[in-house]
Protein backbone atom coordinates (compact mmCIF):
# COMPACT_ATOMS: atom_id res chain seq x y z
CA UNK A 1 0.00 0.00 0.00
CA UNK A 2 2.91 2.27 -0.33
CA UNK A 3 3.14 4.81 -3.10
CA UNK A 4 6.20 5.64 -4.78
CA UNK A 5 6.21 9.40 -5.95
CA UNK A 6 8.75 10.07 -8.99
CA UNK A 7 8.98 13.56 -9.36
CA UNK A 8 10.81 14.66 -12.19
CA UNK A 9 12.45 18.06 -11.67
CA UNK A 10 12.13 20.15 -15.02
CA UNK A 11 15.27 20.34 -16.93
CA UNK A 12 17.07 23.82 -16.88
CA UNK A 13 17.19 25.49 -20.15
CA UNK A 14 20.87 26.18 -20.89
CA UNK A 15 21.41 29.94 -20.53
CA UNK A 16 24.61 31.71 -20.86
CA UNK A 17 25.15 35.55 -19.81
CA UNK A 18 28.07 37.73 -21.98
CA UNK A 19 28.95 41.25 -20.80
CA UNK A 20 29.54 43.74 -23.29
CA UNK A 21 30.75 47.45 -22.84
CA UNK A 22 31.30 51.22 -23.86
CA UNK A 23 31.73 54.76 -22.28
CA UNK A 24 29.54 54.33 -18.97
CA UNK A 25 27.01 51.74 -20.69
CA UNK A 26 26.89 48.23 -19.64
CA UNK A 27 24.96 45.55 -21.52
CA UNK A 28 24.29 42.27 -20.22
CA UNK A 29 23.15 39.92 -22.99
CA UNK A 30 20.60 36.88 -21.99
CA UNK A 31 21.58 33.80 -24.31
CA UNK A 32 18.97 30.85 -24.68
CA UNK A 33 17.64 28.20 -27.26
CA UNK A 34 14.89 29.92 -29.47
CA UNK A 35 13.78 31.15 -32.73
CA UNK A 36 15.82 34.39 -33.24
CA UNK A 37 13.95 36.48 -31.08
CA UNK A 38 16.10 39.37 -30.21
CA UNK A 39 15.04 42.02 -27.42
CA UNK A 40 16.93 45.11 -26.09
CA UNK A 41 15.14 46.58 -22.91
CA UNK A 42 12.34 44.35 -23.22
CA UNK A 43 12.12 45.86 -27.19
CA UNK A 44 12.19 44.35 -30.19
CA UNK A 45 15.29 44.90 -32.21
CA UNK A 46 12.88 45.89 -35.05
CA UNK A 47 10.99 48.89 -33.41
CA UNK A 48 14.46 50.79 -31.80
CA UNK A 49 15.07 53.89 -32.79
CA UNK A 50 17.01 56.00 -34.61
CA UNK A 51 17.20 53.75 -37.25
CA UNK A 52 21.12 53.69 -38.08
CA UNK A 53 21.52 52.61 -34.13
CA UNK A 54 19.05 49.50 -35.18
CA UNK A 55 21.22 48.95 -37.92
CA UNK A 56 24.49 48.74 -35.85
CA UNK A 57 22.56 46.57 -33.63
CA UNK A 58 21.66 44.09 -36.56
CA UNK A 59 25.38 43.64 -38.01
CA UNK A 60 26.24 41.27 -35.90
CA UNK A 61 22.75 39.47 -36.60
CA UNK A 62 23.19 39.45 -40.18
CA UNK A 63 27.20 38.33 -40.70
CA UNK A 64 25.83 35.16 -38.53
CA UNK A 65 23.41 34.19 -40.59
CA UNK A 66 21.46 31.22 -39.81
CA UNK A 67 23.49 30.85 -36.17
CA UNK A 68 21.16 33.57 -34.87
CA UNK A 69 17.99 32.20 -35.95
CA UNK A 70 18.96 29.64 -33.24
CA UNK A 71 18.59 31.29 -30.19
CA UNK A 72 17.02 34.02 -28.18
CA UNK A 73 18.99 37.32 -27.00
CA UNK A 74 17.62 39.36 -23.91
CA UNK A 75 19.57 42.16 -23.79
CA UNK A 76 19.50 44.43 -20.45
CA UNK A 77 21.60 47.90 -20.91
CA UNK A 78 22.03 50.81 -18.34
CA UNK A 79 23.56 54.06 -18.27
CA UNK A 80 25.66 56.17 -20.97
CA UNK A 81 23.86 57.67 -23.75
CA UNK A 82 22.06 56.23 -26.66
CA UNK A 83 25.30 55.63 -29.02
CA UNK A 84 27.19 54.04 -25.92
CA UNK A 85 24.31 52.04 -25.24
CA UNK A 86 24.22 50.97 -28.62
CA UNK A 87 27.71 49.68 -29.09
CA UNK A 88 27.34 48.02 -25.53
CA UNK A 89 24.63 45.76 -26.95
CA UNK A 90 26.42 45.42 -30.33
CA UNK A 91 29.22 43.81 -28.48
CA UNK A 92 27.07 41.57 -26.34
CA UNK A 93 25.24 40.53 -28.68
CA UNK A 94 27.82 39.10 -31.04
CA UNK A 95 30.10 37.78 -28.28
CA UNK A 96 27.02 35.69 -27.53
CA UNK A 97 26.93 34.71 -30.92
CA UNK A 98 30.10 33.27 -30.52
CA UNK A 99 30.47 31.74 -27.22
CA UNK A 100 26.79 30.39 -27.85
CA UNK A 101 28.28 28.81 -30.93
CA UNK A 102 32.03 28.45 -30.18
CA UNK A 103 32.66 29.01 -33.91
CA UNK A 104 36.01 29.99 -34.38
CA UNK A 105 35.02 30.99 -38.41
CA UNK A 106 32.50 33.49 -37.11
CA UNK A 107 34.83 35.15 -34.41
CA UNK A 108 37.34 35.55 -37.50
CA UNK A 109 34.15 36.71 -40.01
CA UNK A 110 33.48 39.99 -36.85
CA UNK A 111 37.06 40.77 -36.39
CA UNK A 112 37.88 41.08 -40.19
CA UNK A 113 34.46 43.13 -40.08
CA UNK A 114 34.73 45.32 -37.43
CA UNK A 115 37.09 44.10 -33.99
CA UNK A 116 34.79 46.21 -31.53
CA UNK A 117 32.33 43.70 -32.15
CA UNK A 118 34.59 41.64 -29.74
CA UNK A 119 36.24 43.64 -27.99
CA UNK A 120 35.09 46.19 -25.48
CA UNK A 121 35.89 49.83 -25.97
CA UNK A 122 38.38 50.23 -22.69
CA UNK A 123 38.71 54.64 -23.40
CA UNK A 124 36.66 56.75 -20.75
CA UNK A 125 36.57 60.14 -20.35
CA UNK A 126 38.87 62.34 -18.24
CA UNK A 127 37.57 63.00 -15.01
CA UNK A 128 38.12 66.92 -13.63
CA UNK A 129 40.18 68.40 -12.42
CA UNK A 130 39.72 70.07 -8.36
CA UNK A 131 39.65 73.93 -8.71
CA UNK A 132 38.87 74.26 -12.24
CA UNK A 133 35.98 74.99 -14.53
CA UNK A 134 33.37 72.56 -15.03
CA UNK A 135 33.65 73.14 -18.42
CA UNK A 136 36.05 70.36 -18.84
CA UNK A 137 39.14 68.84 -17.52
CA UNK A 138 42.15 70.76 -19.28
CA UNK A 139 40.01 74.09 -19.47
CA UNK A 140 41.43 76.89 -17.82
CA UNK A 141 41.01 80.71 -18.44
CA UNK A 142 41.88 82.42 -21.28
CA UNK A 143 45.15 84.45 -21.24
CA UNK A 144 45.61 87.90 -22.14
CA UNK A 145 48.92 89.50 -23.24
CA UNK A 146 48.10 92.84 -21.80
Amino acid sequence: MTETHTETKPKKKKMLIVIGKRKKAVARAFVQEGSGLIKINSTPIDFIRPNYAQMRLKEPVTIAGDLAKRVDIDVRVNGGGVWGQTDASRTAIANALVQWTKDSKLKEMYTDYDRSLLVSDSRRTEPHKPSRSTAGPRRSKQQSKR
